[in-house]
């Protein structure tokens, strides 16, 4: 089933069950919506990732931000709904899995410093495309491996 129409029943799920996730899936189901309105076109299941995974970088900026800040009782909530985009996102690669296309990637390009860190980058987010990918993690694995 296409994860946007997961979504929408698991809305319709979450009122008639007064599930505590109603909210945010309604969030994810505005998101899918404004994206087909914009585009002219149904979500895809590739297009409902990207959206999910950026949500869930708000998500997670607004953690930081707000433990910065000493409001845990905001992080929390903020947690709660990364939790449930989460849930609708394929299995992310671990970090061995991203140091190994990383590892693959720099011996594909020929990559031999840090100014070539960018054709690397592109690569490696190639390889993992479909799939929730951390980049601050890719970064930091390519800057290691090419001695930044």
């Amino acid at each position: 089933m296409p994860i946007a129409e997961q979504i929408s029943r698991d809305v319709m799920t979450a009122m008639k069950t007064k599930d505590e996730r109603l909210g945010t899936l309604r969030m994810m189901k505005t998101a899918m919506l404004k994206e087909e309105k914009d585009t002219g076109k149904p979500v895809d299941d590739a297009t409902a990732v990207q959206l999910l995974m950026k949500l869930g970088k708000q998500r997670r900026e607004s953690i930081d931000q707000f433990e910065k800040g000493g409001r845990a009782d905001l992080a929390d909530k903020e947690r709660a709904e990364l939790q449930v985009i989460e849930e609708y996102l394929p299995k992310a690669p671990d970090e061995a899995q991203v140091r190994e296309a990383v590892k693959s990637a720099v011996a594909k390009t020929g990559a031999d410093s840090p100014k070539q860190m960018g054709v690397v980058m592109k690569e490696v987010m190639a390889a993992f495309a479909g799939l929730p990918v951390d980049g601050k993690l890719v970064s930091q694995l390519v800057k290691e491996s090419l001695g930044a």
